[in-house]
């Protein structure tokens, strides 16, 4: 049982910092949607699915923090491209911001609660 509140936590943890981190890859340079997928794999525990990462470059594409364009591939049809937009490269400074706050203050309450053991 505590393995399926552990990865049910971690799960809700990924879905609350995926758009910060789809939105700092395509800061390097546009990309397709699934090449962000391999790109979050490879970092491990941010690992997502198409089923998940698709649905968030259409909300940032509707939101207008993204852009879209297609662009030949060489193998098969064109792909569509994802790119920030200046609202976009704004939103995620601001998420940036907003996670190392968040980061350190959870990092201070951890270290407040290990002393009082």
């Amino acid at each position: 049982m505590k393995q399926d509140v552990k990865t049910e936590t971690s799960a809700q943890w990924r879905r609350g910092v995926l758009e910060m981190c789809v939105l700092r890859l395509l800061s390097e340079a546009p990309d397709y949607g699934y090449e962000i997928v391999v790109r979050l794999s490879r970092l491990g525990t941010l690992a997502a699915g198409e089923n998940t990462v698709y649905p968030i470059l259409r909300r940032l594409k509707k939101d207008g923090v993204v852009t879209t364009f297609q662009q030949a591939s060489p193998a098969g049809p064109p792909r569509q491209y994802y790119k920030l937009t200046d609202a976009g490269t704004a939103r995620l400074a601001t998420l940036k911001a907003e996670w190392r706050e968040l980061a350190q203050a959870v990092e201070a309450c951890l270290e407040d609660g290990d002393s009082h053991d």
